[in-house]
């Protein structure tokens, strides 16, 4: 028998109109716990290198996470994987709400998508009965619009829906997947499902999932929501009030926005309005949220609220969470009544909300400059607001400038030339980022931005605080209750940084210090994304209540097998490093590996390269960002590093690149 997870993936070919259950190994789990890690060596073995991301070839993989659908509190992810059309790189994104917990009560762990459909349906898994159904009726339709005429169709008011909009249907390079409460955004994934011809999955399971020893499980789950008690009646001090509690952010609650609106960039991530909130815009901004926010909701089983139901007069409610809230309000230079607005056409268009903001702000600064004129926006709106609407409608239907577009600013830079690629300035490996631009460089930061594999600087920062706190006296109440890090050296980090003198950025954290906090911080969010569990009860809250102690007790009582702190972290590298992989079989490389151009004013060329140096060291990589033979085969995959020889990634004898190979890298990915 199988605990925590069903032991069942349901594959389906788009192509043939095919759908099979297929058993699954155990032993696989235990080597990739679920999630992500199984998500990432089913990539790898079934997705060549050569393959296009929009080709029968890739696939689309909706994955449940190995304890969703247990009673862990907050456990409700669904990872999302493929090869995405904008980076050309594995991408992966989770969303929460209800999917992933109905697709274990179905009976399956993952629906593995393949090929593509000669026209528009989509899948109806209703526990055994699985369907590929006609959805030509709803071509065009709204990502939530459709969620809602499926489960009229089917008489299923409590199915879960995971939805594309227009974009997705029009291959939009950064055109999100919509559920219900939540989505999976960066990547594009939404374009390979469009790409597939699958406009939705619609899920309905009322089995149950089994835990190996349950009363074990529950004594766990109790602690943790005692301390999730704790801790939301005791807020942590001196630090921005996202960070203060827990939840994956929980901004849809905050109205003092004065941190991000003059810290994050306007417009084009250019300008940094470092004035610009006071009382009467504090005032104004309180009631427009308070006026459209109908109530605070919260994902399966999760006491935490993070997510609002937003009603923008005149227009449907829907679902907002996160940092969303401003994207559109700071690239047009507008108010948070046009942001939250604007954002309900993106959600039923089914788009990004960090990429789609910014990729209008950038062609607005190319008409600025000259390099597009009026010619390429004909009919466009005068008033600032107006033309937002404008482009995102041209973007998602494909359609004259709209078209080049919805490439994401890298690609759209390329085609349209004439200097518009140094305007495309705030990309990691292609995909757009946070508006955040600051002065000095942040060691830490820069390590996060240059390797991660999730190309979302949001998705790796975490358990370390952000910043040094500026008294003594301050730091050494922070760390007296910090049970959470995985060895007390980072306390010691902690108390040892400050905000300026010898022991400040960029100099400290050292090189190696640096190292230790970003990988314990990629760590928990490698395992999150493997069990399913959101980030705001984990990697990205500071002092949360799952943590590198008590998650090898939950993963033993919930799934069967042996698991401790040691054999978890091996398991997270393994398939962190299988990530790299498939990334660096399809042509990454270390001159890939670095932040936005101009994220930070003030450079250090030498420690950035030493932090690259040792960093690479410190994750059993070579000097170009290629994982070792030798690294790989003690983590159990000796078949990459066989593979990486036969194509001359590496060299039987050493694991430097050959030289056809090293060359042919300095091309695109």
């Amino acid at each position: 028998m199988r605990y925590a997870e069903t032991g069942f993936y349901l594959e389906v070919d788009l192509s043939r109109g095919n759908v099979e259950r297929v058993a699954t190994d155990p032993k696989e789990t235990e080597l990739y716990l679920g999630g992500l890690g199984t998500n990432a060596k089913i990539l790898w073995d079934r997705v060549p290198p050569e393959a296009e991301p929009f080709s029968p070839e890739n696939l689309l993989i909706f994955s449940a996470g190995l304890l969703c659908g247990t009673p862990a509190t907050g456990c409700n992810r669904t990872i999302v994987s493929t090869i995405s059309p904008q980076t050309r790189l594995m991408a992966f994104s989770m969303m929460g709400g209800f999917f992933a917990p109905e697709l274990k009560y179905a009976g399956y762990d993952k629906v593995i998508i393949r090929g593509q459909s000669p026209k528009l349906v989509y899948l109806w898994i209703n526990n055994d009965k699985v369907e590929i159904r006609d959805a030509t009726h709803l071509a065009g339709k709204g990502a939530v619009e459709t969620a809602e005429l499926i489960k009229k169709e089917l008489k299923e008011p409590n199915a879960q829906v995971a939805a594309i909009g227009l974009a997705g249907e029009n291959r939009v390079f950064f055109a999100s997947i919509e559920q219900g409460r939540s989505s999976a955004s960066r990547g594009g994934i939404g374009a390979v499902m469009g790409d597939k011809g699958l406009k939705a999955i619609v899920v309905r399971g009322t089995k149950d999932v089994s835990l190996a020893r349950p009363a074990e499980f529950m004594n766990l789950c109790e602690d943790v929501a005692q301390y999730i008690k704790f801790r939301n009646q005791n807020p942590i001090p001196n630090v921005m009030p996202i960070l203060a509690g827990l939840g994956s952010p929980q901004e849809m609650k905050v109205h003092d926005e004065k941190w991000h609106t003059e810290n994050f960039m306007w417009g084009n991530s250019r300008l940094r309005r470092k004035d610009f909130w006071n009382e009467d815009i504090a005032r104004e901004w309180t009631e427009t949220l308070d006026s459209m926010r109908r109530r605070l909701i919260s994902c399966y089983n999760c006491p935490m609220t993070c997510g609002a139901t937003i009603a923008p007069p005149g227009r449907p409610t829907y679902m907002m969470k996160c940092f969303s809230k401003l994207t559109y309000t700071m690239a047009a230079m507008s108010d948070l009544e046009f942001g939250l607005g604007i954002a309900q056409s993106a959600t039923e268009y089914g788009v990004d909300g960090f990429s789609a903001p910014q990729v209008m702000a950038f062609a607005l600064e190319l008409l600025e400059e000259g390099i597009l004129t009026a010619e390429d926006f004909p009919g466009m709106p005068e008033d600032n607001e107006g033309r937002f609407y404008w482009l995102l409608d041209r973007i998602v239907r494909r359609e004259g400038i709209g078209d080049i577009l919805a490439n994401g600013t890298y690609w759209a830079a390329k085609q349209i030339g004439k200097g518009a690629e140094k305007f495309a300035h705030n990309n990691i490996k292609k995909h757009e980022q946070l508006p955040l631009k600051l002065s000095m460089l942040n060691p830490i930061y820069f390590l996060m931005y240059c390797t991660g594999e999730k190309i979302n600087i949001t998705q790796i920062e975490g358990q370390f605080p952000q910043a040094p706190f500026f008294t003594l006296e301050e730091r050494q109440e922070f760390v007296k209750d910090w049970f959470q890090v995985p060895d007390d050296k980072f306390k010691q980090y902690f108390l040892e940084w400050e905000p300026r003198g010898e022991k400040s950025m960029p100099f400290f954290p050292t090189v190696q210090m640096c190292c230790d906090i970003v990988d314990w911080q990629e760590r928990m969010h490698y395992i999150d994304d493997a069990l399913g569990m959101c980030a705001g009860l984990s990697s990205f809250p500071l002092k949360p209540p799952y943590h590198i102690h008590n998650y090898p007790k939950f993963i033993s009582a919930g799934a069967g097998f042996d698991m401790d702190e040691e054999k978890l972290t091996q398991a997270a590298k393994r398939y962190r490093t299988l990530v790299r992989a498939i990334n660096i079989s399809r042509g990454m490389r270390r001159k890939d590996d670095k932040p936005p151009e101009n994220h930070w004013k003030k450079r250090f060329p030498e420690l950035e390269k030493e932090l690259l140096d040792t960093y690479y060291k410190f994750k059993g990589w070579n000097q170009d960002g290629i994982p070792t033979k030798e690294s790989l085969i003690e983590l159990g995959l000796g078949f990459v590093a066989d593979e990486f020889i036969k194509r001359g990634i590496l060299r039987e004898d050493d694991d430097t690149p050959s030289q056809e190979m090293a060359a042919a890298a300095g091309g695109e990915v």
